[in-house]
């Protein structure tokens, strides 16, 4: 599997939950505690549980309510 480390434009894929953890510095319960109690909006893809997907713009909503510095997220918003 090739990992993409081409620069992302804005409106582009959703994130995946382990990318959101990674760019807020926290483990990635705490980002599905966000996600089910709705302080962090996404929605789910595939089959059955399915997973997660946090779109660019839910997670820089996020830290701009939290007065997180997007520059500091380290993914393109």
């Amino acid at each position: 599997m090739q990992e993409n480390s081409t620069p992302v434009r804005p409106g582009a894929a959703a994130l995946k939950v382990k990318d959101v953890a990674v760019a807020l510095g926290v483990d990635t319960s705490t980002v599905y505690v966000a996600v089910r109690t709705g302080l962090i909006g996404s929605y789910r893809v595939g089959a059955g549980r399915g997973t997660y997907r946090i779109p660019r713009s839910a997670l820089k909503a996020y830290a701009e309510e939290r007065g997180i510095p997007v520059e500091a997220l380290g993914v393109a918003l």
